[in-house]
């Protein structure tokens, strides 16, 4: 028991310092535990029977499968159409629209896909970004306490409640409750939050001025340059001058002229970021050859107009983890980063040792051409403009009847949620909405890993009796203050937990002790479990307890602050809400 709980302690605390990814932390614990004999072998295989993850990983497909088909990006293109009369209109509808269709598909897809569409349309509107992404991330959040497959948490804890012997949640028995808990939370973003918002530039904004940066030129130095073994500062191919070094090139590599002064040497190729009057100095100087002449100092290669554009790292990107060097975006994409922006940090220099992490908004300077090709791969969003994608729109009608159909067939308990979901994500993938590697890719792995080591976790505490002593210590705290201030206690140590870890994981821990705690007071436990559901999505004071709030932090060039005073008050709010309103609609 002591070793357990000591586990799970660690377990907490590295996810909350984020020491290594939680998956593999809550993984490591297991294999510690089996190690030791805490747990046996079928007591790890036994937790890949519960049907919450598995029922979550068809949810994902069918997400994807809407996302694949043009079904979101339709509706998202549907809104920026419409004449607005005023920002604050558009906000209030577009908050509404998200928080709707969050309770029926996962919110990250609808997140990633609005986030270009809300920032063209606050630009048509003359507002600023930062104004638009934080209300469209709390929509979504808010969305996935209308129906019990709004998000994972909610699915996750039903299908530890059923282990604890309650009765399966019904698909809409908790959207009044939700349905009163997104209003109010729409409400306060409209009246207060908006208020509270900054109006602040985005990354691109605050770093450069477009009409400066006119094109890309990239020279040679010929075999009798007068250049050849001198540095870029004393071959006068300084900032000083107007000359934006960006990559020094050799046969053997590239040389990044931020760090390090390599001398020039014949057949070097130099490529410079300049304006068209830049050049032309250049070329009156005689440093660049237009016409036949003697001796030259450099040879143009070529000159292309160029674009910047925003680019943030999407959650399914292969790009996470790995070095900026490794990428090889020079010469796959012809493509320079200009800046990265994390976590309210730009960061500068040499960027070819950085790792890119979910969420990292990058700068790109390239051709037209190598940008497309790069976006198109979707390893990264494109924040400057919304991309034509080569959605699969024939096939949008089998991703929305597969969607309907989980929901009334869900409704009617014509089947267990688990069995439907299963159907009909294996009806959208053998229809043609996704092929079979992009369903695999559609499915979050990370998040199941977590959840099957998380109930691990949780199984081991309650078969060494750990769980029994901690509900046994919290009844003995609280238990004499009555059943609605220990719902309350309940609400706000998961909402707690929930900023700084992963939801998931906070609700598997959390689930079993809230059941414990209504039974040892003689109660029904049903509302206690809802208090979970909510509270585990209601990840608002900070950009990394939820991955949809991780994504628009970098878009929307947002400070730690700002979800801070912005979140806190409506954690607060909606903490009072579900206090009062879950014992209405689930008495004791």
């Amino acid at each position: 028991m002591i070793l357990v709980m000591a586990l799970v302690g660690l377990v907490f605390f590295g996810m909350v310092k984020e020491l290594i990814a939680p998956e593999i932390l809550a993984l490591g614990g297991v294999a510690l535990l089996l190690s030791l004999g805490i747990l046996t072998t079928n007591d790890v295989l036994k937790v890949f029977s519960n049907t919450a993850p598995f029922t979550i990983g068809c949810l994902f497909i069918l997400s994807a499968a809407l996302e694949r088909t043009g079904v979101i990006d339709a509706m998202g293109q549907a809104m920026a159409r419409v004449p607005w009369t005023s920002p604050w209109q558009a906000l209030m509808v577009m908050m509404l629209g998200s928080m709707v269709l969050s309770a029926f598909i996962n919110n990250t897809p609808i997140v990633v896909i609005m986030t270009p569409v809300v920032i063209a349309l606050a630009h048509s509107l003359g507002s600023s970004t930062s104004k638009f992404l934080i209300p469209l991330s709390f929509a979504t959040i808010l969305g996935g306490t209308c129906s019990m497959i709004g998000t994972s948490t909610n699915i996750l804890v039903d299908g530890v409640a059923r282990q604890h012997g309650m009765e399966p949640f019904g698909l809409f028995e908790i959207s009044p409750a939700g349905f009163v808990y997104g209003v109010v939370g729409i409400f306060y973003m409209g009246l207060i939050g908006w208020r509270l918002l900054p109006d602040r530039q985005t990354l691109s904004d605050a770093l450069i001025d477009l009409s400066q940066r006119k094109f890309l030129t990239e020279l040679v130095v010929p075999h009798d340059s007068p250049m050849i073994g001198k540095t870029l500062a004393d071959a006068g191919l300084t900032r000083k001058r107007g000359y934006k070094v960006i990559d020094l090139i050799r046969s053997e590599g590239s040389f990044d002229p931020e760090h390090g002064e390599p001398t020039l040497a014949a057949g070097d190729r130099v490529v410079l970021r300049m304006s068209v009057a830049e050049f032309m100095g250049l070329r009156s100087a005689g440093d660049v050859i237009v016409e036949t002449s003697s001796q030259h100092a450099l040879e143009p290669i070529a000159s292309r107009g160029v674009r910047m554009m925003e680019g943030i790292v999407g959650p399914r990107s292969s790009f996470v983890g790995q070095r900026v060097a490794d990428l090889n975006l020079r010469r796959l994409y012809d493509t320079y980063i200009l800046a990265i922006h994390r976590q309210n940090e730009n960061l500068h220099g040499n960027f070819d040792q950085v790792r890119l992490q979910f969420g990292d908004t990058l700068l790109l300077e390239g051709p037209p051409d190598g940008l497309k090709r790069l976006f198109d791969r979707q390893e990264l969003i494109n924040l400057t403009e919304v991309t034509e994608r080569p959605f699969r729109r024939n096939k949008a009608w089998i991703a929305i009847i597969a969607v309907l159909a989980v929901i009334i067939l869900s409704a009617f308990e014509a089947l267990p949620i688990a069995a439907i979901s299963f159907i009909t994500a294996t009806i959208v993938v053998g229809g043609g909405c996704l092929d079979a590697e992009e369903a695999y890719k559609a499915i979050h792995w990370p998040i199941l890993m977590l959840i099957f080591a998380m109930l691990a976790l949780g199984g081991a505490m309650e078969s060494t009796g750990a769980g029994a002593v901690i509900v046994a210590y919290i009844t003995g705290l609280v238990g004499s203050l009555g059943p609605v201030a220990v719902l309350s206690i309940v609400y706000a140590l998961t909402s707690l937990l929930t900023e700084f870890m992963s939801n998931n994981a906070a609700a598997i821990l959390i689930t079993p002790i809230a059941i414990g705690l209504a039974q040892q007071m003689g109660v029904d436990p049903r509302p206690f479990a809802i208090a979970v559901m909510f509270a585990a999505s209601a990840s608002f004071s900070t950009p990394i307890g939820y991955q949809t709030n991780t994504f628009v932090y970098g878009a929307g060039g947002y400070k730690f602050t700002d979800f801070v005073r912005v979140g806190l008050p409506l954690n607060i709010i909606l903490w009072a809400v579900a206090s009062f309103v879950l014992p209405i609609f689930w008495p004791f």
